[in-house]
C-alpha cells in the first residue's frame, strides 16, 4: 500500500508533487531515492506488456527499434566473424589443394629420354637448339651414329644422320641422313628470298643448309677439311642475307689455315679461300667476329696463338675488290695502329708466345649456353667484348678489346673444360666458372670478373669427363651453375674414394648459399656435352644431355638424349652441404627449411645479354 500511495504521489491527476516545493521529510526522501533507482530499471522495458499496446503506444516504437538495432548489431557482429572464417577456410584449401597441384604441374613438365644410335666415342655430337615447330619451346637437333641393322659394327658401314626432336616428347620430327659424321649444327640464319628459317649442317668436307621445319636442303658448299664452326658476318654482297666464313685446315705438312667467305644466299664461294701460313701449333682458335668500338671488323683466329685481320683485307684478298658495304671498310686508328706496330701489313699480333693459347671466348652472359647460334642478335654482343683467356694450360685472364692488354691474371692449375661466365655477386661484372681434374679430384673455382680474386671453390672425386659447366639466369639477377662432379671430398672420406663406385652427379650451385649445393640427379652414363634451354612463360629452363651408356656384349655404346625440367628436378633434389671451413658471407648454417624454400621458389631467364 505504501508503494502504490507514493507512485500516486509521484505521478498525481493535478501534475503537481505530492510534497510542497523547499519542505523536507528525510524519509520521503530516502523512499524517493529508492524508487527512483527501481523505476530506472523498470523504465528499460515497456511497463504495459509486449502484446497490450501493440503499435499504438510510444512504448511499442522503441521496443521495435530496439529490435532493429540489436538484430543490425547481431549481423554486423555475426559478419565479422565469419567472414575471417570463411577467409581462413579458403586458405586451407589453398594450401591444401592448390599447392600440390602446382607441385603437380611440375613435376609433369617435359622429361624425357631417348636412345639414338651409338655414343661416338669421347668427341661430342653435333648439338643445338632451336624452337622447330613454333611453340615457343627449343626442340633438339642432334648428330647421330647408327648401325645399319643386318650388319656387324665396323667403321666402314656406320651410318650418319641428323636430327630434330620435339623438346615436348622428345619424338622425331625429321630425320636427314647425312655421307659424313655431323660436326656441327647452328641454327638462326634466314633465308632471304622466302624468309625461311634455316639450320647449318657441317661436316668434314660438306656445308649444308636445311629448312628447320622439315630438313630439306636449301643449298650445299663442298669444300675440304673443314675445321670451325660457321662464322656469321655482316651482307658483304648487298643482298640483305648475312654472308658466312669459315676456315679450313689441310692436313699436310704446310699446315695453312684457310678462310672461305661464302654467300649466305646460295652458298657460293666469295672468291677463293685465303691461306694464311701460321706459326705455331695446338688448339685452333676461332675464327671469331670482333666488332671495335669504332665499328671495325676483325676475324680472331690461330693455332695456339691469336692473330687477327681486318674482314675487308679478307674479302680483298679473296676477290680482288673492295667490298660494297661501306662498313666493312671503316677503319679502326687503335687497332691499325696495333697492326703497325707488328711491322705487318696483314696481321695483328693479339696474343701468343712460349705458352699455347687453350680457350678464347668472348666475356658475354650465356655464351656458353649459346654458341651454336647464327642468330644475328644473339651474335651481336659477343662481337664487341672483353675475351676469357685461358693459355700455358693452367693461366686465366681477361683480355680487353679496347687496346688488348691483360686486365688481371688467376694462376691455377691445368684447366681442362672451357670456363662458363656467370654472375656470382652483385657487382654487375660476369665471373668465371673453371675446373680442373688431376691424381683422383677434381677442384672447381669461380673467379672474380672485377679482380681475378677466387669467390667460391670445392674438391669432388674427379668423375672422369670433360664437360662445361652451364651458368643459367634466374629472376634474382644472380646465375646458377650447374656442373658434373661425384661426391664432394671431406677430411673424413678422402681415403675412401678409391673403394666406391664412380657415380657422376648432377649438381647445381647458387652464390645465396655458397656452402650448399643440390643434387639434382646422379648416373653412371658419361656425359659428352649439354645445353639450356628456356621456357619464358613458365619460369623454367630444360637441360639437355647427351650421354654415352655402356652396354652388354660387343655392342658399342649407346648414344642417350635426356631432357629435364630444372624446377621440377629442384622439387626432387637432394641437399649437399660442403665443407663449413670455405669463406661465406652468412655466419650462421642454414636450416633445411631455409634452403629448401628457396630453391623451390627459384626461377630461370633468359641470359641477358650485356
Amino acid at each position: 500500500v505504501y508503494r502504490i500511495s507514493r507512485r500516486t504521489q509521484k505521478f498525481p491527476k493535478s501534475g503537481k508533487k505530492g510534497s510542497e516545493l523547499g519542505e523536507y521529510d528525510p524519509l520521503t526522501q530516502a523512499d524517493s531515492e529508492d524508487e527512483s533507482e527501481e523505476d530506472d530499471l523498470v523504465l528499460s522495458y515497456p511497463r504495459n506488456g509486449l502484446g497490450r499496446d501493440s503499435c499504438l503506444g510510444p512504448g511499442s516504437s522503441k521496443l521495435r527499434g530496439g529490435r532493429s538495432g540489436r538484430f543490425v548489431g547481431n549481423a554486423v557482429r555475426t559478419a565479422f566473424f565469419l567472414v575471417p572464417l570463411v577467409c581462413a577456410m579458403l586458405l586451407v584449401l589453398l594450401c591444401a589443394f592448390l599447392i600440390p597441384c602446382q607441385k603437380g604441374e611440375l613435376e609433369k613438365r617435359p622429361q624425357w629420354e631417348r636412345a639414338l644410335g651409338e655414343a661416338g666415342g669421347i668427341t661430342p655430337p653435333a648439338l643445338a637448339l632451336w624452337d622447330i615447330d613454333g611453340d615457343s619451346v627449343d626442340d633438339v637437333l642432334l648428330g647421330v651414329t647408327e648401325w645399319p641393322n643386318d650388319t656387324h659394327p665396323t667403321q666402314g658401314n656406320k651410318g650418319y644422320s641428323a636430327m630434330a626432336l620435339s623438346a615436348v616428347s622428345g619424338q622425331v620430327l625429321w630425320k636427314k641422313i647425312m655421307r659424313e659424321w655431323v660436326m656441327y649444327i647452328q641454327c638462326g640464319l634466314q633465308n632471304g628470298v622466302q624468309q625461311s628459317r634455316v639450320c647449318l649442317l657441317i661436316s668434314k668436307s660438306v656445308l649444308m643448309i636445311s629448312y628447320l621445319s622439315s630438313g630439306k636442303t636449301l643449298w650445299l658448299a663442298q669444300l675440304k677439311s673443314i675445321e670451325s664452326q660457321v662464322v656469321l658476318l655482316p651482307d658483304i654482297q648487298g643482298d640483305s642475307v648475312p654472308d658466312l666464313l669459315i676456315s679450313t685446315l689441310p692436313a699436310d705438312t704446310a699446315m695453312d689455315l684457310s678462310l672461305t667467305l661464302i654467300s649466305g644466299q646460295t652458298g657460293a664461294r666469295l672468291g677463293h679461300s685465303v691461306p694464311f701460313n701460321i706459326s705455331g701449333q695446338g688448339k685452333l682458335i676461332g675464327p671469331l667476329l670482333h666488332e671495335t668500338q669504332q665499328g671495325a671488323y676483325f676475324i680472331l683466329f690461330g693455332l695456339g696463338n691469336i692473330k687477327a685481320i681486318s674482314l675487308c683485307d679478307i674479302y680483298v684478298r679473296a676477290t680482288g675488290k673492295m667490298p660494297i658495304n661501306q662498313a666493312l671498310r671503316r677503319k679502326d686508328p687503335v687497332w691499325d695502329g696495333l697492326k703497325a706496330k707488328t711491322n705487318s701489313s696483314t696481321f695483328i699480333h693479339i696474343f701468343g708466345g712460349a705458352e699455347d693459347v687453350v680457350f678464347l671466348l668472348p666475356l658475354v652472359a650465356g655464351f656458353d649456353n649459346n654458341h651454336n647460334s647464327l642468330d644475328t642478335v644473339s651474335n651481336l654482343n659477343s662481337t664487341r667484348s672483353d675475351w676469357v683467356l685461358v693459355y700455358g694450360s693452367s693461366k686465366l685472364s681477361v683480355l680487353r678489346q679496347k687496346d688488348l692488354r691483360k686486365e688481371w691474371t688467376f694462376n691455377s692449375a691445368a684447366i681442362h673444360s672451357e670456363p662458363a661466365t656467370g654472375h656470382f655477386n652483385n657487382d654487375g661484372i660476369l665471373d668465371i666458372f673453371i675446373q680442373h681434374s688431376e691424381n683422383g679430384v677434381m677442384k672447381a673455382q669461380i673467379i672474380d670478373g672485377a679482380n681475378g680474386h677466387r669467390l667460391w671453390s670445392a674438391e669432388f672425386v674427379c668423375p672422369r669427363l670433360d664437360l662445361e659447366t652451364s651458368a643459367i639466369s634466374t629472376s634474382m639477377g644472380l646465375s646458377a651453375f650447374l656442373f658434373w662432379a661425384s661426391e664432394p671430398i671431406r677430411p673424413q672420406n678422402v681415403t675412401k674414394t678409391t673403394v666406391k663406385p664412380l657415380i657422376r652427379r648432377l649438381f647445381l650451385l647458387h652464390p645465396t648459399f655458397p656452402t650448399i649445393l643440390l643434387e639434382l640427379t646422379s648416373t653412371t652414363d658419361t656425359a659428352v656435352t649439354s645445353a639450356v634451354s628456356y621456357q619464358e612463360h613458365q619460369k623454367d629452363a630444360s637441360y639437355i644431355t647427351v650421354s654415352s651408356r655402356p652396354t652388354s656384349g660387343s655392342q658399342p655404346s649407346a648414344c642417350i638424349v635426356k631432357s629435364m625440367s630444372l624446377r621440377a628436378a629442384i622439387t626432387k633434389g637432394q641437399i649437399v652441404r660442403l665443407n663449413e671451413t670455405n669463406k661465406t658471407e652468412k655466419p650462421v648454417k642454414p636450416g633445411t627449411f631455409e634452403v629448401t624454400k628457396f630453391f623451390r621458389r627459384l626461377s630461370f631467364k633468359r641470359q641477358v645479354r650485356q
